[in-house]
């Protein structure tokens, strides 16, 4: 408890001091304010005096030569009107698909059958490659598979070749030479 009241009492003393810092700005703010208004009014004195030395005279003497001063007119006149004349018009927008372009077909063209057509080729040729490769792939698995089959049936003929007598050799020997006239 007690050590609660004594965060009480230190928070209360540093709230005290904050606001006493606070209080001693605003009162130096203040005096600069009070300082920056009457800089202003002595301003606004001096300015009013100056104006009222530098009135003219409401008898003028000499005439006015307005002519310059038209000239300029008119030409600011002129100016304006070439101003509102380049401001932006409204602008429309409108939608649409094009196969060819309104404008730099040229450049169009080169971009089309200059790079788009190189790609296209690539990706043909590229297609071609994967096809050819995938059937010499495959073409080369049938000829191992066959291969391994002659292999087999050619071993099983010197076999029985080597392990028979005379007579089922000539009729080997007889098939053989059938199945060579009948290709």
């Amino acid at each position: 408890m007690e050590t609660d009241a004594n965060k009480g009492h230190i928070e209360r003393e540093t709230l005290q001091l904050v606001l006493e810092e606070f209080a001693q700005e605003q009162k130096t703010n203040n005096q600069h304010i009070e300082a920056l208004i009457i800089a202003i009014n002595n301003i606004g004195n001096k300015i009013d005096v100056s104006i009222k030395e530098h009135k003219p005279g409401k008898n003028v003497l000499e005439p006015l030569d307005i002519k310059p001063i038209e000239a300029i007119l008119q030409k600011s006149f002129l100016d304006i009107k070439f101003m509102i004349g380049r401001q932006p018009k409204s602008i429309v927008r409108k939608f649409q698909i094009l196969l060819f372009p309104e404008q730099d077909a040229k450049l169009f063209y080169k971009i089309v059958f200059g790079r788009w057509f190189l790609w296209l080729a690539m990706m043909v040729a590229l297609s071609n490659l994967y096809n050819w490769g995938i059937h010499y792939s495959d073409n080369n698995k049938e000829i191992e598979m066959r291969q391994i089959q002659n292999d087999r049936i050619r071993k099983a003929w010197e076999y029985m070749y080597a392990n028979n007598d005379k007579e089922i050799k000539k009729l080997m020997k007889k098939a053989y030479i059938n199945s060579v006239e009948s290709k």
